[in-house]
């Protein structure tokens, strides 16, 4: 055993000393700098609040720096403000968009769009689906994502449905909270699109949408108070004027309503182009105009000059801008992307397929023909264009995310069966051929689909081509024929009663086929739920006159009032082809138990079948007659996943807006009083459990 001398005892130890000595001096030379900083940019002090620091930074910049805020300029993303370097305030960099990093980027995840996410009625996946496309913007240097696009779903025909979060205000605010909470998780703001009414595409930028004081705080207001809610640093003023004046210059909706009765705090930006004046817009409440600077750049300096624009009005544009920045970090995490870095990742892949199986939405199966049994099937027939020669798996527009692939259904079939199987392949324009191969097969499954983009509405709810034909065709020769349908929506289906099986896959993105194929091979139980309805004929839907939509003479009245979507069928008892809230499982699940508590409504669910899967329980309310309310509206759901013969209790706190509406006259939310009915069940006309509130 060998011992160190005294000698070399005292070297150690003196090294030692000087080690933290040094260490002691870097600490103090460290905090000297944070306090130097902190002294000579008061704004960078962690320890403030972002009101604080957005307060003490607006006192250092001049008018100009101010000005400079406000406007947009030129650069590599689809919106840029410029740095100002004085002061060290960021550049910012905004991008498009809500399915993804879009405007031609590449090197980025095609995640499956808003509208097919929101199938899935789970807040955790929504939260997954911001974090990941958070993530891929903070890669690319963006700092501002231009989404969640939140407009209800109105117009079945709308050019952006696919980007939107259905037709049910209550569903959309649930799913808006996590989506832009997950988005700014990454130091990415968030930027919550398109205040408001923006729910047709058709004349978009000189239409007037008509609509009551109380249809706007029941039903287009909701999914942006939502956000306000999450804490959302930034709103988008919409194209479309309402009630005659534009969006991006009104009063009402901006000063009085989303900053006023709403509490916003963050700030508004126009959309590109949306901006119509400079005195008006800015004492509207317009904080920043996009994406340049025809109304806020010199002609808004003069009108300050001239006094017609306070400097306590551009004091608080610029307030609110730092303060959404401070407060979503991009003072204190510096962006260091830039938009030729790829951004993909194999977690993000197998998120977006995930997400796509989620969203998939089981509307039929007659004699449980689903799940196919590949290790039985023997040969089958894969049939039309979006099978394999035109997949559609994303939305158009602003929204449009440059896939880096895309799987086809047939590539996702192929992959599953392996060589066990017979797979044939007919694309959609020889009708003839089609038959041939379905005829030989033991199923066939045939994909339809129909496509939408930002800029114009569908013409009607058909499919377009040939492709009602091809599926009666089929099915005219193959009893066992399944249709899977990728669609922006609701689209007719005059052949639904003849096919074995129907699948809405909505736009699932990227990984397309990989998640067809799980559905359809029973790979998971299929546990996605429609967040629209999907109606029998064109003129079943509730926007069926010209004067709702498209308008006339550029004026389109919101007549319905609190009449949308799911609501109207139950209000005029017509019955939809599929209604709001459905989609079949592989299992079945029983409901029992129903127990009311005060606002604590409790219910069991079992799954009662011999598979694994998820449900979706919804809880409707139906006011007192007085109340002038729908017959029933969403107030509550929960996603559950349960074994064979497992079950779950599921309480649902009700809260008292949910028993109240709003009082044009107190301009506020007022509760009903009376006896409320409570409906508990698998979609808005599958109900189960019923009851009675005395509210």
């Amino acid at each position: 055993v060998s011992t160190q001398s005294t000698g070399e005892n005292q070297i150690e130890n003196q090294s030692n000393n000087m080690r933290s000595i040094l260490f002691l001096l870097g600490i103090l030379f460290l905090a000297s700098t944070v306090l130097s900083i902190s002294s000579q940019y008061p704004w960078m002090n962690l320890h403030a609040t972002p009101s604080e620091r957005a307060h003490a930074l607006l006192a250092r910049m001049t008018l100009d720096e101010k000005l400079g805020m406000v406007r947009g300029y030129g650069g590599p993303y689809v919106g840029d403000v410029n740095a100002v370097s004085r002061l060290e305030i960021p550049a910012l960099h905004l991008e498009d968009g809500p399915q993804g990093v879009a405007d031609g980027v590449k090197l980025v995840t095609a995640w499956p769009s808003a509208l097919t996410v929101v199938a899935a009625w789970d807040r955790n996946l929504m939260y997954q689906y911001g974090v990941g496309m958070g993530k891929e913007q903070r890669i690319k240097g963006t700092n501002i994502m231009l989404g969640p696009m939140i407009n209800i779903a109105r117009v079945p025909m709308g050019g952006r449905n696919f980007e939107s979060f259905g037709e049910d205000p209550f569903l959309a605010s649930e799913l808006v909270k996590p989506s832009v909470q997950g988005i700014q998780s990454q130091g990415v703001m968030a930027c919550a699109k398109h205040f408001v009414d923006n729910n047709q595409e058709y004349d978009r930028t000189t239409v007037s949408a008509n609509v009551d004081e109380r249809t706007q705080y029941e039903i287009y207001y909701p999914a942006f108070q939502a956000a306000v809610d999450a804490g959302v640093g930034s709103i988008m003023c919409s194209y479309n004027k309402i009630n005659n004046t534009y969006a991006c210059e009104n009063e009402q909706t901006l000063n009085v309503d989303l900053k006023g009765r709403m509490g916003f705090k963050g700030f508004v930006m126009s959309d590109w182009g949306a901006t119509h004046s400079t005195v008006k817009a800015a004492n509207s409440g317009l904080d920043q105009q996009m994406p340049d600077a025809s109304y806020f750049g010199t002609a808004l300096q003069q009108a300050v000059a001239a006094g017609q624009v306070s400097q306590a009005t551009i004091d608080d544009k610029v307030l609110r801008i730092l303060t959404s920045m401070f407060a979503v970090g991009l003072f204190d995490q510096p962006q260091t992307g830039n938009l030729n870095v790829d951004a993909q990742s194999p977690q993000h892949v197998s998120l977006a397929r995930k997400l796509a199986v989620a969203g998939t939405i089981l509307l039929k199966n007659t004699r449980g023909i689903l799940p196919i049994d590949a290790k039985k099937v023997r040969k089958i027939a894969v049939i039309g264009d979006d099978g394999d020669l035109r997949p559609t798996a994303t939305g158009g527009g602003s929204g449009h995310v440059i896939a880096p692939y895309i799987v086809t259904p047939l590539q996702g079939i192929k992959t599953v069966v392996g060589n066990t199987v017979n797979v044939t392949y007919a694309p959609s324009a020889s009708i003839q051929n089609a038959q041939a191969i379905a005829r030989e097969a033991e199923v066939a499954i045939v994909f339809v689909a129909v496509d939408s983009s930002e800029g114009s509405d569908r013409p009607n709810l058909s499919l377009p081509g040939n492709q009602d034909a091809l599926v009666s065709a089929v099915t005219s020769v193959q009893p066992n024929t399944i249709v899977v349908i990728h669609s922006p929506g609701a689209v007719l289906m005059p052949w639904a009663s003849s096919a074995s099986a129907i699948v809405a896959a909505l736009l699932p993105g990227q990984e397309d086929g990989n998640a067809i194929a799980t559905i359809l091979f029973g790979l998971e139980s299929p546990s996605g739920k429609l967040p629209l309805t999907f109606p029998v004929t064109q003129s079943e839907i509730p926007v069926n006159t010209p004067s709702q939509y498209p308008g006339i003479n550029l004026q389109a009245d919101y007549s319905e009032k609190l009449l949308v979507g799911y609501r109207w069928y139950d209000a005029k008892n017509v019955a939809p082809l599929f209604p709001f809230g459905h989609g079949l499982s592989y299992t079945t699940f029983r409901y029992s138990n129903l127990k009311i508590t005060g606002l604590n409504v409790s219910f069991d669910v079992q799954n009662s079948g011999t598979v694994a899967g998820a449900e979706v329980a919804q809880l409707y309310l139906g006011f007192p007659a007085s109340a002038g309310e729908p017959p029933k509206a969403l107030k509550g759901f929960e996603k559950v996943f349960l074994v064979p013969g497992g079950s779950t209790t599921i309480t649902i706190t009700l809260t008292p807006r949910d028993f109240s509406i709003w009082d044009i006259s107190t301009h506020n939310w007022r509760r009903i009083a009376g006896v409320f009915n409570v409906f508990v069940g698998s979609s808005s006309r599958d109900i189960r459990l019923t009851g009675t509130i005395n509210a």
